[in-house]
């Protein structure tokens, strides 16, 4: 009988196919271990993830500690065996460590897989299983420096607004205050969380104002326009020249400066360092628009941060082709722009770094209830949102605020600062937010402060000194 051979195109085919189930096997394989090793925790933490709260029936919530180990919250079980989240501090760290209660916010919600967690040694795990009791969770060391905490907490007052201050150089967040506020203990009584969703109720002292407060910049956004300036002409322009008479006049439409104030002859320096508005309205129209929206993108306005908390969006529209009063608006902070308090202390962050970005944290690290550390969380690099030579001319501008325009407020401190003031516009008839940013020492910066205070009028007068008593408490303790 006669053999045959086998069909080459079959054996070919079955080949190829062997080889994709291959390929798709390691594939999985591959994906399965990168998400155990960097996706896992993400997923699991997820506020949707309703399974983890399960935890919680055979653990005890971990502790939330400050940077020196001050209690920050934790689980109180009364006699009947019954959990009470408990805050020692009050409104204090109302926003940022947040609340478990009501759902999760702030770092009981980013924190929430850790404090649920147990690292307690093994013999203790299985005495606990056989008494049906729960184990402790791990707790969770935070970056936030109680003592900033308090002084920005007292010198923003009653005031509604934010104060925020970090770490430039490692990305750490040691002060997070934002008003009005709420006491978080009682949130499990009813009526203490109806009121505070109420409709009646127009305070909003759930939202986090440092994070997802969007406010028109004013005068601080004279630091984008200024760096702008810098990219386009970065060996002429300091030659640009003003001459502010109070009122910058173009056509119909009209600048003011701050009070009217005319301060005569201004180069960029002292345009920067007075607020001058006309200056900056004037540059503006000089300006390539498109070069100046590929900058706003590259400072992360209309983008996600490299932020761990909810956050709102910065906006920035203003592109070639832009009406007059627009570009007069926008070059000085007003118009439809629109930026977070904690977006304003990156960018500064980062031109006291030399230009690179540092991702915000304050999650220090995680311990098990005996002190042992079991995670450690590393600054981080986000990448340069300028040049080293870029940020050193912003820090240039910034030390001229203090020296000799509007950062007076920080003028006759034992050490040197930077910054920028601001007034903004936002609604006919009211007061201007006063804003201010900044670092502090101005030639080796060890902190960054951002401070809004809503209807505060001028930035030099009432958010300047809030941040000279942070630079005094973290400087000279």
């Amino acid at each position: 009988m006669k053999k045959t051979n086998p069909n080459p195109h079959a054996n070919r085919n079955i080949m190829f196919l062997t080889y994709g189930v291959l390929a798709v096997f390691l594939g999985l394989m591959l994906y399965f271990g990168y998400f155990l090793q960097v996706k896992s925790e993400e997923v699991i933490n997820n506020s949707y993830n309703a399974r983890l709260d399960r935890f919680a029936d055979r653990i005890v919530r971990g502790h939330i500690l400050s940077n020196d180990g001050q209690v920050l919250a934790e689980t109180y079980v009364d006699e009947k065996g019954e959990e009470i989240r408990v805050y020692p501090f009050g409104n204090l760290f109302t926003h940022v460590v947040g609340h478990s209660t009501k759902g999760k916010t702030g770092l009981e919600s980013q924190g929430n897989f850790y404090l649920l967690t147990s690292h307690v040694n093994l013999a203790e795990q299985v005495i606990h299983e056989i008494s049906n009791q729960k184990n402790l969770g791990d707790d969770l060391v935070t970056t936030l420096d109680v003592g900033l905490q308090q002084v920005a907490y007292q010198a923003l007052g009653d005031r509604k607004g934010a104060v925020i201050a970090m770490e430039p150089d490692t990305g750490k967040i040691l002060a997070m205050v934002s008003k009005p506020d709420y006491d978080p203990n009682p949130l499990s009584l009813e009526a203490s969380w109806e009121y505070l969703v109420s409709g009646e109720n127009d305070q909003g002292q759930l939202l986090n104002r440092a994070t997802q407060g969007l406010y028109p910049p004013g005068s601080i956004f004279k630091i984008v326009t200024a760096l702008e300036a810098v990219r386009e002409n970065p060996s002429g322009y300091q030659d640009y020249t003003f001459d502010c008479s109070g009122v910058f006049h173009l056509e119909d439409y009209s600048i003011k400066c701050y009070h009217s104030t005319a301060h005569g002859a201004q180069n960029l320096g002292l345009a920067f360092a007075n607020s001058c508005n006309g200056a900056f309205a004037n540059l503006g129209l000089q300006l390539n628009l498109d070069s100046m929206y590929r900058l706003s993108e590259q400072l992360l306005f209309n983008s996600e941060l490299p932020l761990p908390m909810a956050y709102s969006k910065s906006s920035y529209n203003m592109k070639g082709g832009a009406s007059q009063w627009e570009i007069l608006q926008t070059s000085i902070g007003q118009g439809t722009t629109q930026v977070t308090p904690m977006h304003m202390a990156m960018i500064t962050s980062a031109i006291a770094n030399g230009g690179t970005l540092m991702k915000p944290y304050a999650m220090d690290h995680v311990q098990n209830a005996a002190g042992e550390e079991v995670k450690k969380f590393l600054p981080s690099s986000y990448g340069s949102l300028m040049t080293a030579e870029e940020s050193a001319q912003l820090n240039q501008l910034m030390v001229r605020v203090v020296t000799e325009g509007t950062g007076s407020a920080l003028r006759d401190a034992s050490y040197s600062a930077a910054g920028k003031t601001g007034s903004a516009e936002f609604e006919a008839g009211k007061e201007t937010h006063a804003w201010f940013t900044g670092y502090a020492p101005a030639e080796d910066p060890q902190l960054v402060v951002t401070v809004i205070v809503e209807e505060g009028g001028s930035g030099g007068k009432t958010a300047a000194p809030i941040a000279r008593k942070m630079f005094d408490q973290y400087l000279l303790r």
